[in-house]
């Protein structure tokens, strides 16, 4: 059973001027392990994802998705004042993360170099769509266009037209590597006590996504095909429909279970010795021929009939769920992954964090309002300030 024992990062301050998605999801898994994160927010507006949508009770899906166990401090950093509570702050924090524009971090005098110098403890991230040099440098770098730039639109949606990813996979995926970057150097930092400076990028970060279609496409000479739900050098893979209109998910990986899968589901098993199908690549050459043979039979069953079938085979296969259905799947509340958080428009359904802490209860605090902790975050900094040993 759960318990409220320490969570790893408890004792860890975070601060971190972010906004959108890829950094407030870094920092956001700190805190879900114990990490105390202060969110250094422009005045007034704050985190413009914020005002993405008003869909949860007139707050954003993007911020309470993102924002959650976090204290919300607005600081004007272009003022003096602004600067010197930034600098107070970093004093005693072992983590600060950023996804300024290039340039402005070191405009603002918080660069991972003139911090480095002051902090020699301090664990720097910096993320940005780029990164801090090339002819892209400073290019706007929204998620659909990392997306565009790093081929994965190209090798999305069907032969007809590319799509995006449903998801924002570029920011996800800068803030996962940032996350994991930022616990190996405080890892580091235990063995030599001294922090590191890390850089992230959305660009990167999609392009080490890519790595299997740019293998494909480098030494194929072509890049993989778009194909739906379906698998460029594997067939049949992706979407099939029973007679009742039931979308089912399968997978072939070997011959063996493309063998399996005539003898049960299809109860056709001359269909595996078929010319046209009669080896993996053989399958995928032949896919339009493949999927109507796979269809007579699929047609006559239904979705259960199906399932049931595939399950004796030992085939892999899911249900394609609509997004809605998800937020009741059974596997979800068979381990009880939603819980309740607060906000400043109520409880809210939440996930629990995908890392579990096995004997410790995850943290699950409120996401904050604009400024919410600016007052008591000031208060606390006043009672604790250390001595600058870098001050003459």
């Amino acid at each position: 059973m759960a318990t409220d024992a320490q969570l790893p990062l408890e004792g860890l301050l975070v601060v971190s001027c972010e906004q959108a998605v890829a950094a407030p999801l870094a920092t956001r898994h700190l805190a879900d392990l114990g990490a105390r994160v202060i969110k250094i927010e422009r005045e007034g507006s704050g985190d413009f994802a914020r005002d993405y949508d008003e869909t949860v009770h007139g707050m954003s899906s993007h911020f309470v998705w993102l924002n959650r166990s976090k204290e919300s401090v607005t600081l004007d950093l272009k003022s003096d004042d602004g600067r010197a509570t930034m600098l107070r702050l970093l004093e005693r924090a072992d983590v600060f993360v950023q996804n300024f524009a290039p340039g402005a971090a070191e405009r603002l005098g918080l660069g991972a170099a003139a911090l480095r110098e002051r902090y020699p403890r301090l664990v720097t991230c910096s993320i940005s769509g780029y990164g801090s040099s090339g002819p892209y440098r400073d290019a706007k770098a929204y998620d659909l266009l990392i997306q565009s730039e790093a081929g994965l639109v190209s090798i999305t949606g069907t032969e007809d037209a590319p799509a995006k990813s449903g998801i924002p996979a570029a920011d996800i995926g800068a803030g996962m590597y940032a996350f994991s970057g930022i616990l190996s150097a405080l890892y580091e930092r235990e063995r030599t006590g001294l922090g590191t400076d890390l850089e992230v990028s959305l660009f990167d970060s999609l392009v080490e996504w890519m790595g299997y279609p740019l293998y494909y496409a480098g030494y194929g000479g072509t890049a993989p095909r778009r194909t739906g739900t379906s698998h460029a050098a594997i067939a049949p893979y992706g979407t099939f429909s029973a007679g009742d209109g039931t979308d089912v998910v399968l997978s072939i990986q070997n011959e063996r279970e493309w063998v399996t899968f005539c003898e049960v589901v299809l109860r056709r098993p001359e269909v595996a010795t078929d010319p046209r199908f009669s080896s993996g690549r053989a399958r995928v050459e032949n896919r339009p021929a493949l999927h109507a043979e796979i269809d007579t039979v699929l047609t006559g069953l239904t979705g259960d009939e199906l399932v049931a079938r595939l399950v004796a085979a030992r085939i892999a296969h899911a249900r394609q769920r609509e997004v809605g259905e998800v937020l009741e799947h059974p596997q979800l509340a068979a381990r009880d992954r939603w819980t309740e958080v607060d906000s400043p428009v109520g409880p809210l359904r939440a996930l629990q964090p995908p890392i579990t802490v096995a004997g410790r209860r995850a943290r699950m605090d409120p996401g904050p309002a604009v400024g919410e902790h600016t007052e008591a975050v000031l208060a606390w900094l006043d009672g604790h300030r250390a001595e600058d040993p870098f001050d003459d």
